[in-house]
């Protein structure tokens, strides 16, 4: 059954998630500040709105995909007219963006008051994984929602996961991009490490693949390059998950641990080289980038420039 499915932010992921859902033949409405990301989307098949209020009108389906939870908020409640108030009762409202937990609560509170179907449901793929339609949708709500949403999610994703209750979406994905986060740091450090000792990374790639240090980020992700095509690493780290994201991520992780006073020393490792990255001009790469951190000369880019410390 075809839907009327409004799709708010088309940034990096966003894009091609409307892409899935025009190739299954529902009729798609789309917003988004830049226009460029709108013209794109059009192309396909989308159908633009003058704005978010706009985007949702006769929308039996509303899904957003912004970055941050205070977009979240602006979205769906700032303004004369909030857009929960605009919106058909029962609509069916997903939030795919990865917030705080408190705010994904809220959001959930303020829809019922609506009478509005709310689920956080962040996810897991990265751009490669949402172009491919093999996202993994991590889902907070009732399983009522649940079983609303998993058609919808299922022509995006090849997973969808049912977490627990409003917010156990973001709690779940939290906990997952902080291990995502260590296992980019060490294993950007270990290939560092056999490059300096004059190891060919593609030969110790597939070494470690081939044994216990084997991980996602070595089987999907690698981040030197020339090791693997198509992953940012063989695009000058341009595209994918930029290191800001992760950064905000951790962010969130580390308020997890703080309030449930669950230590998480390894989280909070990757947080600092991370936030280092940041500070030193990476923020809008990659971020498998983070291996430039390691080296002994950086990565040279414009914008982006690592230096050598000064010999006394």
């Amino acid at each position: 059954m075809k839907a009327n499915i409004a799709f708010i932010g088309l940034g990096n992921m966003g894009a091609p998630m409307v892409a899935n859902l025009l190739q299954a033949g529902h009729r798609v409405q789309v917003f988004d500040l830049q226009a460029e990301a709108m013209a794109r989307v059009s192309k396909l098949g989308a159908v633009p709105a003058g704005s978010a209020l706009a985007a949702v009108e006769q929308a039996e389906v509303v899904i957003t995909m912004l970055q941050t939870g205070a977009q979240v908020e602006a979205v769906y409640m700032s303004g004369q007219q909030s857009l929960f108030a605009a919106m058909s009762v029962n609509t069916l409202v997903i939030d795919c963006s990865t917030i705080e937990a408190s705010t994904a609560k809220t959001m959930a509170d303020k829809a019922v008051e609506h009478g509005l179907d709310f689920l956080d449901a962040p996810v897991s793929g990265g751009v490669a994984g949402a172009q491919a339609g093999t996202l993994t949708f991590i889902v907070g709500g009732s399983a009522a929602q649940f079983a609303r949403a998993q058609p919808v999610l299922s022509l995006m994703g090849s997973k969808v996961l049912h977490a627990g209750g409003h917010g156990a979406g973001q709690m779940a994905k939290a906990c997952n991009n902080m291990l995502l986060a260590v296992q980019m740091a060490g294993t950007c450090e270990a290939l560092n490490m056999g490059i300096n000792n004059g190891l060919d990374p593609r030969v110790l790639s597939e070494i470690m693949q081939q044994s216990s240090g084997d991980n996602w980020v070595l089987q999907h992700y690698n981040p030197v390059p020339g090791v693997m095509d198509k992953v940012p690493a063989a695009q000058s780290y341009s595209g994918g998950f930029k290191v800001r994201l992760m950064c905000k991520d951790l962010d969130l992780a580390m308020d997890l641990g703080r309030e449930t006073r669950s230590p998480v020393p390894m989280g909070a490792a990757a947080k600092a080289l991370f936030d280092l990255h940041q500070v030193a001009g990476a923020e809008e790469l990659d971020f498998s980038s983070l291996l430039t951190l390691f080296q002994k000369k950086g990565y040279q880019k414009k914008g982006f420039q690592k230096k050598e410390p000064q010999q006394k």
